[in-house]
């Protein structure tokens, strides 16, 4: 079965991964990032080498996000983002094709250990199973 992992994050994250702290996120140090992405690398290659790894990027900064939606007139609408509520974005994810939902759990902990700055904020690690049913249901 197919799952869609996700990792969380904001924009004080990648800005603190620029060096700009914030009481929300402390700023990241040269080799704090470079263990987060050897960390990360690691556990794309195992999942490579497992077969399990079917897609996995990271995402830019939400401040580079743009919105679209229809106006009441059924034009689209086209809005830079984030909107200011906006507090948590989808910072990068995995499409992994796993033999059961304990395994992507198994490999979800494993993410969630990935190493940050002290003092960072804890975002959970999501998996949602996707639906190959062929019946187009969202």
């Amino acid at each position: 079965m197919k799952y869609l992992v996700m990792v969380q994050g904001a924009q004080a994250d990648y800005d603190a991964m620029n060096g700009k702290g914030s009481a929300h996120s402390p700023a990241w140090s040269e080799k704090e990032l470079e263990a987060m992405f050897a960390f990360m690398g690691e556990i794309n290659n195992d999942l490579a080498e497992t077969g399990e790894l079917v897609d996995g990027q990271g995402l830019v900064e939400p401040a580079r996000t743009r919105f679209v939606s229809l106006g009441s007139d059924g034009r689209p609408v086209v809005t830079d983002g984030p909107y200011g509520e906006t507090k948590e974005v989808l910072a990068g994810y995995w499409v992994l094709d796993c033999d059961s939902l304990e395994r992507v759990t198994e490999i979800a902990a494993r993410v969630a250990q990935c190493p940050v700055p002290e003092g960072s904020k804890d975002y959970p690690v999501v998996i949602r199973p996707i639906d190959e049913s062929g019946r187009g249901e969202v």
